[in-house]
């Protein structure tokens, strides 16, 4: 259950930098990195790294065909960037958006995947 809200947490996060890119560049400002962007940046990290190491342990156990590890880490790697890219109005709105984009994609697929298995198991249970 942890890891269908964590990766809720993300869904919606990559929908929040969206809205965050695009009111830095209506505000026309630079945010304080440490005041603003640090914190901000550094809780996104701690819930990326544990969400990875769940997804990486339901990935070993379940054996999903089309979902690997290596997807997990892209999509760690790329909300690192993004999250913090997010805060400034000189970011390259094609990429970013395209890097949002993929990792959401990536998210919901995965999040439907541990939905689907919750459900299997819990329909065995039933049985």
């Amino acid at each position: 259950m942890l890891l269908i809200q964590q990766t809720s947490i993300l869904i919606d996060e990559c929908e929040k930098c969206v809205s965050r890119f695009w009111q830095m560049r209506e505000e026309d400002r630079t945010p304080d990195f440490f005041a603003e962007v640090k914190p901000y940046a550094d809780d996104i990290h701690q819930l990326l790294k544990e969400w990875q190491q769940e997804a990486n342990m339901w990935i070993r156990k379940n054996r999903p065909k089309y979902m690997h590890t290596q997807q997990i880490a892209s999509v760690v790697e790329s909300m690192e960037q993004f999250v913090v890219q997010s805060f400034y109005k000189e970011t390259s709105k094609k990429r970013f958006l395209d890097a949002i984009h993929s990792t959401s994609y990536t998210l919901n697929i995965f999040e439907r995947l541990v939905k689907e298995v919750q459900t299997d198991v819990i329909e065995k249970k039933d049985h």
